[in-house]
């Protein structure tokens, strides 16, 4: 068979696999449409060149195929085509890099009614801190982490007395609200990602990286960490709920202050004091 039938059907499975194929994204759940709009405007780009050029191909292999007797033009230099191949290029590449750099912008422009969701990840999990009452999360410090307090929030801080402690995988937030999440690791680098939700990002440890999402479906979704951090990676997972408003409060009514868990641990201490005073 002639090798310019097996590229051209190379190039014909390669749309078909991906117009049929299973594997797609999941359907959203957030505001960002836009990363859904740039990654299909960068299929009929990139896809557009990739048939192009080897729909070109093929008809070179065709055309100038081995016939006795031909010879070889030798034409080291064009000039015409070197620019318009030059302008092409950069067309394309200013078509691909503008709309994401719009969706970056607002991106990185948190909403000022935004909830801050403070995400601390570790080898291999997640957990997570909001605000209290008083609507702000206290400021924190590395050499404050400890197993009374793995946050690190300074003690002599008063926004911090009540923020909320989520010593679990399982989040919940509400629909329709903004919520930015400011990333934290105790370790190596994470990264905390929901797929519907079409938003991530690194989670470095000593410094707060941030992102912003507003969910807008309720439901139950899955935290990956899409960051190889070791050999427990595959299992680092966690749970999002998003709650209407009733329900979110009902879950955040049950969940335990810095306050209260500090509290604990002093109860604990002054127990195991008085049994070995007993003994």
């Amino acid at each position: 068979m002639h090798p310019g039938f097996i590229f051209l059907a190379v190039v014909i499975g390669s749309v078909v696999f991906h117009l049929v194929t299973p594997w797609w994204w999941t359907d959203i759940a957030s505001n960002w449409g836009g990363m859904d709009d740039t990654i299909l405007l960068t299929f009929w780009i990139a896809g557009g060149v990739f048939i192009l050029v080897c729909l070109f191909i093929v008809y070179c292999v065709f055309k100038f195929s081995y016939k006795e007797g031909r010879k070889a033009e030798y034409k080291p230099e064009d000039n015409k085509l070197e620019k318009i191949l030059t302008w092409a290029t950069a067309l394309g590449v200013a078509a691909l890099l503008a709309p994401g750099l719009v969706v970056w912008s607002q991106f990185i422009k948190t909403p000022s009614n935004a909830i801050n969701v403070e995400v601390m990840a570790w080898q291999w999990g997640w957990q997570y801190r909001l605000p209290g009452e008083d609507g702000k999360l206290g400021t924190t410090q590395v050499t404050n982490i400890s197993d009374e307090n793995l946050f690190g929030i300074n003690l002599d801080d008063p926004y911090g007395k009540d923020d909320i402690l989520i010593q679990s995988s399982e989040l919940h937030i509400k629909k329709d609200k903004p919520v930015k999440i400011l990333l934290r690791s105790v370790d190596v680098l994470h990264n905390f990602y929901v797929p519907q939700f079409r938003a991530k990002m690194d989670s470095v440890p000593g410094v707060v990286t941030y992102y912003w999402f507003e969910p807008n479906k309720i439901g139950e979704y899955e935290v990956l960490c899409a960051e190889y951090c070791g050999v427990g990676h595959y299992g680092m997972r966690g749970t999002v709920f998003v709650d209407n408003e009733q329900n979110y409060k009902n879950w955040l009514n049950e969940q335990e202050t810095f306050s209260d868990v500090m509290a604990k641990f002093e109860q604990i201490k002054l127990d195991v004091n008085k049994k070995l005073a007993k003994k």
